[in-house]
Order: C-alpha cells, then sequence, then structure tokens
C-alpha cells in the first residue's frame, strides 16, 4: 500500500511528463477497466501518479531503440519501491542443499550445443503461474525445475503444487511467503514427495500444512539428488538447460523488470540476487543471444509470463546475475527417457 504522504501529493508534476494530464487520465481509466482496479480516493491519486511516472518511462525508454520493449501491464500502478517489496522472495539458503546428494557439478564436456533450446514447446514447462504479492517465487522456480525434471524422465507433465512448499518447507530453512531458496526446496521434495497443483491448490498466502490430504504428483523418493551449475560459465549453463530446465536466481527489482514487454532485455540489472526464476531454454533474436526464462508473474506478464533476457554478455555474473546460483534436481523414475524430447 503506497503512503499517505504519496497519495496525497500534488499530481502538479503529471503535467510535466510526456503526454497532457488529460490524456494519462484516459489512459489510466483504460488500465483500471483491463486490469480490474478499483481504488480508494486517497490511494487512487496514489497510484495515477505511480501511473503516470510508470508511462514516462515506458515511452522514455521504448524511444531509445533498444532491444527490448516496455509495456503497461498489471504492475504498472505501482511504484518500484513498492513492487520490490511484494514481488520479489528468493533468499540465499544458509546451509546449502542440506543432506540432499550432491551430484556433482555440470560443466559443458565436448559435446556439440543445440544453437537454440525451448523446453515449452517440448510438453517439459508448465503454463505460466502468478505467485501474487506473497514472496514465494523460489517455490515456482522450485516446482518448474521439478516438473521438467519429471517430464523428460518420465513423459508425464505434472504441474505441482507451490502452497504445499509454502505451507510445509518450514524446517528446511524455507519461510513461506517471507522468502527463501530453490536449495531448501529440493530438500523438502527429497524428503517428503510433492501434491499436484489441482489437489493443493496456491493461496498466495502462508497456512497451516495440509499435504496429507492430496492426490501425489511426484512420490517420495524420486528425486535422489542435486547438481549445481558451474557458476559464471555460459558453456555450462547452455549445457544444463540443453539437458532440462534449470532453477536460476536473478536481480529483478528494476523497472524494466516490472515493466517488461517483449524483446531481449540487456543493460538495466544488477547482481543482487532477490528473485527465483526458470531457464527453460536459449535462442538469438535480432542478433542478441538470449535466455528464455520462465517467471511467476502471471501470463499478463512480458511474453505471456517469460523473458528473454541476454546471454554470453561481458559479465562473467550473466545478465541480471542468471549465471552466479543454477541448479537443478535429479528425478528418477520407472518410466524410460524420453529421449525425443531433446531432439
Amino acid at each position: 500500500m503506497l503512503r499517505v504522504a504519496a497519495a496525497s501529493a500534488s499530481l502538479l508534476t503529471l503535467s510535466q511528463a510526456r503526454r497532457p494530464l488529460s490524456e494519462v487520465e484516459t489512459l489510466f481509466g483504460a488500465f483500471k477497466a483491463q486490469f480490474s482496479k478499483e481504488y480508494e480516493a486517497m490511494e487512487h491519486k496514489a497510484r495515477l501518479e505511480a501511473f503516470a511516472d510508470n508511462l514516462e518511462f515506458i515511452e522514455s525508454e521504448n524511444g531509445k531503440g533498444l532491444s527490448y520493449t516496455l509495456g503497461l501491464n498489471h504492475f504498472a500502478d505501482m511504484t518500484s519501491e513498492e513492487f520490490a517489496m511484494s514481488y520479489m522472495g528468493y533468499k540465499p539458503s544458509k546451509k546449502p542443499w542440506g543432506g540432499l546428494p550432491y551430484l556433482g557439478s555440470h560443466e559443458v564436456g565436448n559435446e556439440t550445443l543445440p544453437d537454440s533450446v525451448d523446453w515449452t514447446q517440448k510438453g517439459a514447462v508448465t503454463a505460466a503461474k502468478n505467485q501474487g504479492q506473497c514472496g514465494s517465487c523460489w517455490a515456482f522456480s522450485t516446482t518448474g525445475a521439478l516438473e521438467g525434471a519429471l517430464a523428460i524422465a518420465s513423459g508425464k507433465l505434472v504441474s505441482l503444487s507451490e502452497q504445499q512448499l509454502v505451507d510445509c518447507s518450514k524446517k528446511f530453512g524455507e519461510n513461506g511467503c517471507g522468502g527463501g531458496s530453490m536449495d531448501g526446496g529440493f530438500q523438502y521434495a527429497e524428503s517428503a514427495g510433492f501434491c499436484t497443483e489441482d489437489s493443493y491448490k496456491y493461496k498466495a498466502k502462508n497456512g497451516i500444512c495440509q499435504a496429507t490430504n492430496c492426490d501425489v504428483g511426484l512420490p517420495k523418493g524420486s528425486v535422489v539428488g542435486f547438481k549445481d551449475v558451474k557458476t559464471l560459465d555460459t558453456a555450462s549453463l547452455m549445457s544444463a538447460v540443453a539437458q532440462q530446465p534449470v532453477s536460476i536466481a536473478i536481480e529483478a527489482d528494476k523497472m524494466v523488470f516490472q515493466l517488461y514487454r517483449s524483446g531481449v532485455l540487456t543493460g538495466n540489472c544488477g547482481t543482487k540476487l532477490d528473485h527465483g526464476v526458470l531457464a527453460v531454454g536459449y535462442g538469438t533474436e535480432g542478433g542478441k543471444d538470449y535466455w528464455l526464462v520462465k517467471n511467476s508473474w502471471g501470463p499478463q506478464w512480458g511474453i505471456n509470463g517469460y523473458l528473454k533476457i541476454l546471454r554470453g554478455g561481458v559479465a562473467k555474473e550473466g545478465e541480471c546475475g542468471i549465471q552466479m546460483d543454477p541448479s537443478y534436481p535429479v528425478v528418477k523414475t520407472a518410466a524410460p527417457v524420453l529421449a525425443d524430447l531433446l531432439v
């Protein structure tokens, strides 16, 4: 919620934006209708100010001829500070991986890497999900990696329950909507198995663990260990992503993330990791190499819930720190691996 002091600030600054105030108000009305937004009188003024600032930023950035575009989405009435407080949630584990068996570090070998990979087209990625105003991004990255590993191993794509992680994984260092890490999420999966999404639905708030009353989507014992991916190494991460979707952490507390719409994002983020997401592919667009990343801010954000972010840039950490903390679970199943998924 924006502070009352901000809500009472003068709207005269809106007239200094690129568009006249009347046009901003018209666009704001359309925005409210599109995203079913309703505010009390005092909040309305503050939201209009935030919307006007975001609109000006969007038009300024889009006028620079960059490799990406920004646009109005359901976050366009929020300040960047408010957004960062509400939609991040990644917190590095104090005791990485705990007792989960470490199966080594994934490094690129002598294999020939494909020019492009897209697991969304190979039946290994569920539809875009929405964490809401809950710092549970880590849970969505965890389930995404597990869903992908299970689908590749068994040929069956099952949507797994993030709410189960939010409610049930506290003894592994997770704090529900207060944040957590994918490390703890994988540890929990190894110890308890996973419910399906349909049988343990997401509520975007902390709750009491109900994992004993659900349909099993990933049986206990299916997760046999983990691999991290050699850090600060583009080729190794490409090799891992060519094998399966990979959990990654990035810094996402910037306006370009909040308002991202399309294209290859580059040059506007740091390396203070605060958001867990899922690398599901890579490719090239407009001469720029990119990682394809599944986010957890709903299908209305970005490219139907996805992001393309620069791959192989100057920074060894990768754009937005994407190469600093990648890892994935190893899942076993009685069903044969579907080699055709890798074609």
